[in-house]
């Protein structure tokens, strides 16, 4: 099998969408990591990640996702363009997805970094303190939950963590990396009254099933990263999402065998070599590093940032 699968994205619009993903086109989300998405070159060119999965199992996958998920490709990485709000909307855990969508269902616990964000840029994560689940139950069913969220601003840099459970909306002026299980399940508990044409259907029980009066973002401000570095940004038993910087050298990086990793330049150019492979990634582009490959290094052209997801 390769050692190195660049994934080909699939763009979704959505009423809030903006122009930074395709200029010209109006895009809300790229899905630069999907078990739909397809392979760009090489012997698997047009297959997707799902076949790849499927075929290649744990040693694409690595063993603490093939022991999660088996088959499945454990997460969904997306950039989203923000600029309209999203909805108010809450994600299922895990055994709230499978009683409430089905038993091959996966909850939806995400983290998001935020790639930029205009000066006045705000965003919803969790409820005010104190509240109780019925205050939060009749919010949501009569249409005031705004009044009991709490806004966030947030800066480029920035990333936050969103436990199943947790009330949130991105607002206008955000450009994001949205890394998440392997679920697009989500219920939407207000939507800025866009008319009905917006095809925006509101998930009012189910949100009232799903969300917890305690649950709030944890947010981890930006800080230095010095060139050649790398810092843990989240870990949580789903996900591992590491920030890169290479400038001077090349940076270092191995799957131990454990876990793919998932690399997406944020800002820059570089290219991952793994043996006699390698690939050049531009911005906003993704390679996937098969778990049993091991070593591999991330050389800048010039100086990149990337993200690294992994399943640990």
């Amino acid at each position: 099998m390769p050692k190195l699968l660049q994934l080909i994205p699939e763009y979704r619009d959505y009423v809030w969408g903006g122009q930074r993903l395709r200029p010209g086109t109006l895009t809300a989300e790229a899905w630069i990591v999907y078990e739909g998405d397809r392979i760009a070159t090489g012997a698997w060119q047009g297959k997707t990640l799902a076949e790849a999965a499927q075929e290649w199992g744990a040693a694409l996958l690595g063993q603490t996702a093939w022991r999660r998920t088996g088959e499945r490709f454990p997460l969904l990485i997306k950039i989203l363009d923000c600029q309209q709000w999203l909805s108010v909307q809450v994600h299922p855990n895990d055994e709230q997805a499978r009683q409430l969508a089905g038993p091959d269902q996966f909850g939806k616990t995400e983290a998001w970094h935020i790639l930029d964000a205009a000066a006045d840029a705000q965003l919803i994560a969790g409820v005010q303190a104190g509240t109780s689940p019925a205050a939060l139950a009749q919010a949501i069913r009569n249409g005031t939950i705004l009044d009991l969220v709490q806004y966030h601003r947030a800066q480029t840099g920035d990333t936050l963590f969103m436990p199943a459970g947790t009330l949130h909306a991105l607002g206008p002026g955000f450009l994001v990396y949205e890394v998440q299980q392997t679920s697009n399940l989500t219920y939407r508990i207000f939507d800025w009254n866009r008319p009905a044409s917006a095809g925006r259907t509101l998930h009012i029980e189910q949100s009232v099933a799903v969300t917890n009066a305690q649950g709030a973002g944890q947010i981890q401000p930006a800080g230095e990263l010095p060139a050649d570095a790398q810092r843990q940004l989240v870990q949580c038993p789903y996900f591992t999402l590491n920030l890169l910087a290479a400038q001077s050298q090349p940076l270092t990086l191995e799957t131990h065998g454990q876990s793919f990793h998932a690399i997406t330049v944020i800002e820059g150019q570089g290219t991952i070599v793994c043996g006699d492979e390698r690939v050049t990634l531009n911005q906003f582009e993704t390679v996937l590093v098969a778990a049993q490959s091991g070593g591999y290094q991330l050389h800048p052209i010039g100086s990149v940032r990337a993200l690294r997801a992994s399943v640990e």
